[in-house]
């Protein structure tokens, strides 16, 4: 089969809606961050999809199919037997390519960033499968292009799904402990520049990971046009940070390893294969006081 591109156009899809191999996933999550502090709100894209999606798209529950039930903290990655099961159902698997959608990263935020759908990309590489790619511009741009939408619920026949877990994609607490003293990982910050410094109220402490850098998952994509920025500049963003270093590897981390996939993934794209994800991310780590945290710039 061919190598798809990581981040796909929408010209991309729309010539393929007929490939019988192909599954379009609707991955769509709805996340709301009061601005001055307060509850966060996570929800279900269900209802949404249900209203309109893409042609043959089935939908993927991030929130309760494809995290781990048990888990103190939500969005966790579920037990692979669940995964896997659930993605055999969606007709993921050997012989199968995948393009994976949202309908935009937070509730009332300009922010462009696929990063639902680079979660469950993310989520697909982690337990060994790599035929996927992303749609640019998500739903959004689909239908501000005037294409068509389909309120019947998509279909595909059962699949068989291989592929064996990475480890080596998902970072947990205490290697974030060791990166922290080692030059040889970059620690990536991917939220705003202002939880970064430690001024707003989002987690149960300010600030962010000694060591860590800052690159807002929201700054690689045009907010008007909904496209990923060309690749020189998205290249520039990265170099700064030197996190593009073939000799190092790369960790990411955000609130809920939510935004980090999407970081992860424009690496990806850029060549960086050595990255991976603090699937934990502050909710974890702000939650546990011997964690340090550092605030300012």
């Amino acid at each position: 089969m061919e190598k798809h591109p990581l981040i796909v156009d929408t010209n991309w899809l729309a010539e393929r809606l007929d490939d019988p191999k192909l599954r379009i996933i609707d991955a769509t999550t709805f996340l709301k961050i009061p601005e001055n502090g307060g509850e966060t709100g996570i929800w279900s894209g269900r209802d949404a999809y249900e209203k309109g999606h893409i042609p043959g798209a089935v939908f993927a529950d991030l929130l309760t199919d494809l995290s781990d039930p048990e888990a103190k903290l939500p969005m966790t990655v579920p037990p692979r037997d669940q995964f896997v099961k659930k993605m055999e159902e969606l007709g993921v698997g050997d012989g199968t390519y995948v393009v994976i959608y949202d309908q935009g990263a937070m509730v009332g935020s300009p922010v462009v960033a696929a990063q639902w759908a680079s979660r469950l990309a993310w989520q697909l590489r982690y337990e060994g499968f790599d035929e996927i790619s992303v749609l640019e511009g998500g739903f959004q741009k689909w239908k501000d292009e005037g294409r068509p939408v389909s309120t019947e619920s998509g279909h595909y026949p059962p699949a068989e799904f291989t592929g064996q877990r990475r480890p080596d994609l998902l970072a947990t607490k205490e290697d974030v402990k060791k990166a922290m003293k080692d030059d040889k990982v970059v620690l990536i910050n991917s939220l705003s520049p202002a939880d970064f410094r430690g001024e707003t109220d989002t987690y149960p402490r300010k600030g962010h990971i000694p060591s860590s850098v800052n690159v807002f998952f929201g700054q690689h994509a045009d907010e008007t046009t909904r496209k990923v920025h060309d690749e020189e500049t998205l290249r520039q963003t990265f170099e700064k940070v030197g996190a593009l270093d073939p000799n190092k590897k790369v960790i990411t981390y955000c609130g809920g390893g939510i935004a980090a996939t999407w970081n992860a993934l424009i690496l990806n794209k850029l060549g960086q294969k050595n990255v991976a994800v603090y699937d934990g991310s502050m909710n974890e780590w702000a939650s546990d006081p011997d964690c340090p945290l550092v605030t300012g710039e």
